[in-house]
């Protein structure tokens, strides 16, 4: 049976392999905004390498994991978020100010919130990682 929610079973998958300690894991299904969740956690320093295996079935990721994830999640709903409320938002859902970051999806493609504010765009949340 598949997964309701792909995003959400790749948060899961990789909040439990970084809790056991784990140096790698292996999330399927796979999606387009899966893997461009991944570039984002891998260009902040979350993850490792990761590379899809196509295998007519949906798909895998396997992923290097580093140990620099505390907690993450997908955000259910998608929230509307506009260029001047993320700071609520990062505050219901981060820890500390300085701390983690929001996965949002934009126009221009999927990016942490900091690069939006850069940006001065807006979009939907997606996750949370810290």
């Amino acid at each position: 049976m598949p997964a309701t929610n792909i995003l959400a079973n790749l948060f899961v998958t990789l909040y439990n392999n970084e809790t056991r300690r784990k140096s790698e894991c292996t999330i399927l299904p796979t999606s387009k905004l899966g893997i461009e969740v991944l570039k984002t956690l891998q260009k902040d320093g979350y993850i490792g390498e990761f590379e899809h295996i196509d295998d007519k079935r949906g798909g895998k990721f396997k992923i290097k994991l580093l140990a620099k994830i505390t907690k993450c999640g997908a955000i259910s709903p998608r929230f509307k978020v506009k260029t001047d409320e993320f700071n609520n938002w990062e505050q219901q859902y981060l820890p500390a100010y300085d701390r983690g970051m929001l996965l949002v999806t934009t126009n221009q493609g999927v990016m942490s919130h900091h690069d939006a504010i850069e940006k001065e765009i807006g979009g939907f949340l997606i996750g949370y990682v810290y």
